[in-house]
């Protein structure tokens, strides 16, 4: 009896001992969360709350999801290759601040402090020479992109935070494999939890030939990463220093509308020809020199060729943003340009979960008569999300805001546009984990007939949708309240 007794009290005691190192440990996390990493005030009470609440679930929730990268380059590059594109950031910079800048348009003239911001803290030099095809549906965006993998001559440069290699998967993996034969140099970098279901053994044949292939932030097992929580989200391809595509699709069947569940897939990705692939160039060249220290890309004439063609006059800038970064650039250029706007904001967002400040300038539009449309989906792919999106929806439309919900399948786009004359189209949602968390990317186009151009595809949109009025949204039940009021709750940390 005194044994049990004994040996009861023993393990008592070690699971005492336990619990309290546990607690240490959290206690530990929740000093270095207030004093040595840089969160907004919401997320570090959402993360208090897990930690205290969810001891031994909060402390692995944190390993994976809640570690920030913080003041780290990642993305380094060598003085040599900076020749060129530093110089002509450095030149814009002094010529915006002096005056002397020539702008394309008077749309520039117009939004030079959005230039100024992006250059200044982002390197995301102007480009004028410029031609951009928009591309709303997966099928003949794949097709087109097809086409000028086959057309290729040099180099194709392929990044996609989701890459399957199902129907459409494996035919960009046939049209990559015979241009890596045919002596064309193909580079294929994806995200290691996006493209959870690929390995690097899945292109044998192209390495054989070849070709080169990276995973951003390998797992070190399967299934367990500590930078889970800093994905790059990026979808970038470059051909040949002259044609690049960037925006939202991924590649995958259900990206062509073949997945039950979501239906047709409505998404937004641009073509772009001209200089503004030189930065789509600088940014895959900088991706993969943080992960593939074998074979590092250096600056050659092939990967930044001279442009003697003309391919028109659309004025962009290609803005990046990431958790190593000390400015949330694109998060900024969205803020930027919703200040900006005088008679409307047009966002089309599969998550509007944004951070309070983002949410009062919208607010702030709308009260000061600017004109704001918002479009979401009406098939959630991460319940919390949807209803943190449900929730910010209807706030605005209570404000008056016109919030359009698409029933058609699943909208995806990362569009915002002001006044007809400003558009950003890329990877970036309209929530924390893009901001501060991702690796994203973003063109920024200053040009009056694109943005209306765009405009009119929105309107057309709105013929799928169905509106979010104040009476609908206060005729929710009880039950979507509370999951909106939980979402709301953890809405830092999603």
């Amino acid at each position: 009896m005194e044994l049990a007794i004994f040996e009861f009290l023993s393990s008592a005691k070690v699971l005492s001992t336990i619990t309290l190192i546990i607690i240490g440990i959290n206690l530990l996390f929740a000093i270095g969360l207030i004093f040595l990493e840089r969160r907004s005030a919401q997320s570090i009470w959402a993360w208090l709350m897990v930690l205290f609440f969810l001891p031994i679930i909060g402390f692995i929730f944190y390993i994976l999801f809640g570690r920030q990268i913080y003041n780290q380059k990642l993305f380094q590059i060598n003085e040599a290759d900076k020749v060129g594109l530093e110089h002509l950031v450095d030149e814009q910079l002094s010529d915006l601040q002096n005056n002397r800048m020539s702008f394309a348009n008077d749309v520039t003239n117009r939004h030079r402090k959005i230039i100024h911001m992006l250059l200044d803290n982002n390197q995301s030099f102007m480009t004028i020479n410029n031609k951009i095809d928009i591309f709303t549906d997966g099928n003949e965006k794949f097709e087109k992109l097809l086409e000028d993998i086959y057309n290729a001559r040099d180099h194709i440069h392929f990044q996609y935070y989701i890459l399957k290699l199902d129907g459409i998967g494996q035919r960009l993996h046939k049209a990559l494999l015979a241009k890596q034969r045919e002596g064309v140099s193909v580079r294929i970098l994806y995200d290691d939890i996006g493209s959870r279901t690929l390995r690097l053994s899945n292109f044998k044949e192209l390495k054989a030939a070849g070709g080169l292939v990276e995973a951003f932030f390998p797992s070190m097992l399967r299934l367990i990463n500590p930078r889970m929580n800093n994905r790059n989200h990026r979808k970038i391809v470059v051909i040949d220093g002259t044609l690049g595509y960037v925006g939202g699709f991924n590649v995958g069947d259900e990206y062509i509308g073949l997945n039950k569940k979501f239906g047709y897939w409505r998404d937004t990705h641009l073509r772009i020809e001209g200089n503004a692939v030189k930065s789509l160039q600088l940014r895959f060249m900088l991706d993969w020199n943080s992960h593939d220290k074998r074979n590092n890309m250096f600056r050659e004439n092939r990967y930044f060729p001279e442009v003697n063609h003309y391919y028109g006059n659309t004025p962009m800038q290609v803005a990046s943003s990431g958790p190593d970064e000390r400015w949330q650039q694109i998060k900024y250029g969205y803020m930027k340009m919703i200040y900006s706007a005088k008679k409307s904001i047009y966002i089309q967002t599969p998550y509007f979960i944004p951070d309070q400040s983002f949410l009062e300038a919208v607010k702030i539009a709308i009260l000061s008569g600017v004109e704001v449309h918002l479009m979401i989906p009406n098939k959630p792919d991460h319940p919390f999300v949807y209803w943190g999106t449900y929730s910010n929806a209807g706030a605005i439309a209570r404000m008056g805001a016109h919030v359009h919900i698409y029933e058609k399948g699943f909208l995806h786009q990362k569009v915002m546009m002001v006044d007809d004359e400003v558009l950003s189209v890329g990877t970036t949602n309209v929530d924390s984990r893009s901001f501060f968390l991702n690796f994203e990317v973003n063109a920024f186009i200053y040009d009056k007939n694109e943005a209306t151009k765009y405009r009119l595809i929105y309107e057309a949109d709105i013929e799928a949708c169905s509106l979010l009025t104040v009476e609908r949204y206060d005729s929710r039940n009880k039950w979507i309240r509370i999951k909106e009021g939980i979402a709301n709750l953890i809405s830092p940390i999603l």
